[in-house]
């Protein structure tokens, strides 16, 4: 696997990076199991100052650490400090309520006084994608180091220079060797660190096929495993929708960060009533869009991460149009320059449409005519996904209704999907398992032991059944 800062905008070769060899897998794991068994004596609140430290120092390199994803991945500059602030957020959040939400929990027992104690379980190894760099591996470090588990990291091959980056903020920032440590490895190693006897979990978020390969190796090593592995996320307008509102948000609602994100909304489904008036929101939305360089301010819509990714979603929809789908807006010969791609509507789209199933990651929207609320529900639950998805209607309370309805792990309500801290975050389905941010993420690698203390000697007469 070769590590490489590729320019997605120029297709310049930045930067190439030597992979890590075995001797420095080992002393990493070495020095994650050690630093392991001296933080599970230590309290949980020891760690929350270095973490708020790791966060000033995010902050206090915002522009730097920016330009960085736009460089190596693409992003939009304004976009990059937007995922910058986000990770200062998730770090200062855990830092603030990582202690209380491990802190023990009573229970009544019948046989005596009980708690349940939240305990690490060891070193972690973490697989995150190019998407969102810094706010990726955030997510996963964040609660862990709170919890006290070590961590390893194998980043996305085209992302080595914002791993490292991250890597050097925890070193700076004055937190133990073995914290983090960042690897340049092949999917060979991958598997021997998840067959380690040290390592303890592993917590993905790609595609579904790294995911497939992650989760069996887990499974044969009997390791812990949280994954996230993308979606076709549903954007359901109900008859009484406000379009005023929709047409706020439309635009980022698909082409933030170029598109590239799990849950951005890829399936837009829309009853009779609305149907021609949000295709036309869509076009307009579309058509302003003003694709270039992600460093000029002017720039709304980035390229993509790479050339081979602008290949892969020009083949999509190729084929979607192939088989029978109806090019609405764009074109299906992509000629930018680069990873430079052109917007595109496809509408039409039928279940025997290999396009149906697909996620599209980039700036493609599909629309779904449907009669009813019914139908959209029935339609947006026709899917092999099941991530995060959109409901817009006039009456929140029934669209939160219909909301409850969608086979997802979040819904936004008559509202822009995004992420906070303080929000649990995972799917079902083939979008993966397990959850990430908010109380429920800091949970995943825990160990909850259950402590029960009796104090009298023990009646076996009157013993509870299945206590003896």
């Amino acid at each position: 696997m070769s590590y490489q800062t590729i320019n997605p905008l120029t297709d310049e070769v930045v930067k190439t990076y030597d992979n890590h060899d075995d001797a420095y897998v080992e002393e990493a794991l070495t020095k994650g199991h050690a630093l392991y068994k001296k933080w599970r004596h230590d309290p949980i609140e020891s760690r929350a100052e270095a973490l708020n430290k790791v966060a000033d120092i995010i902050a206090s390199k915002a522009n730097e650490l920016a330009k960085i994803l736009t460089i190596e991945m693409g992003k939009r500059l304004v976009e990059a400090k937007g995922e910058v602030a986000i990770t200062v957020a998730i770090a200062r959040y855990y830092a603030k309520h990582g202690a209380d939400f491990l802190k023990p929990r009573d229970i009544v027992s019948a046989i005596g006084p009980a708690q349940i104690i939240s305990r690490p379980t060891g070193v972690l190894l973490m697989v995150e994608p190019w998407n969102f760099p810094y706010y990726q591996i955030m997510r996963v470090f964040a609660p862990n180091y709170m919890a006290g588990n070590p961590m390893v990291l194998k980043h996305a091959s085209n992302t080595p220079m914002a791993a490292e980056a991250f890597e050097k903020v925890v070193h700076d920032a004055g937190l133990p060797d073995g914290a983090l440590t960042n690897l340049f490895i092949n999917y060979d190693q991958v598997n021997k660190i998840i067959g380690d006897d040290r390592v303890q979990g592993v917590a993905l978020t790609g595609s579904e096929r790294a995911g497939q390969l992650v989760a069996a190796e887990a499974g044969k090593n009997m390791k812990q495993s949280s994954l996230e592995l993308g979606g076709s996320d549903p954007f359901v307008i109900l008859d009484d929708a406000d379009l005023s509102e929709i047409n706020k948000i439309i635009s980022g609602a698909r082409l933030y960060n170029a598109g590239q994100v799990c849950t951005s909304s890829k399936r837009f489904i829309v009853t009779e009533k609305n149907y021609d008036k949000i295709v036309d929101m869509l076009k307009t939305a579309f058509s302003e869009a003003k694709l270039g360089d992600p460093m000029k301010p002017e720039t709304t819509l980035a390229p993509l991460s790479t050339s081979k990714a602008k290949q892969n979603l020009t083949k999509q929809v190729r084929q979607a149009v192939e088989a029978g789908a109806t090019l609405a807006f764009g074109s299906v010969e992509q000629t930018q320059p680069a990873a430079l791609f052109e917007p595109v509507i496809l509408t039409g789209i039928t279940k025997e449409n290999p396009a149906f199933y697909q996620e599209f990651f980039g700036p493609v929207g599909q629309v779904f005519k449907v009669k009813d609320e019914v139908e959209a529900i029935a339609l947006a639950n026709d899917s092999h996904y099941g991530l995060s998805g959109i409901v817009f209607g006039g009456d929140a309370d029934h669209a939160a209704e219909v909301a409850s309805k969608i086979e997802t792990g979040v819904v936004f309500v008559n509202s822009f999907g995004g992420t906070l801290p303080e929000l649990p975050f995972g799917g079902v389905k083939n979008s993966g398992y397990g959850r990430e941010l908010g109380d429920l993420g800091i949970d995943t690698f825990v160990n909850k032991q259950t402590i029960v203390t009796k104090h009298e000697p023990i009646d076996l007469e009157n013993a509870v059944g299945g206590f003896i």
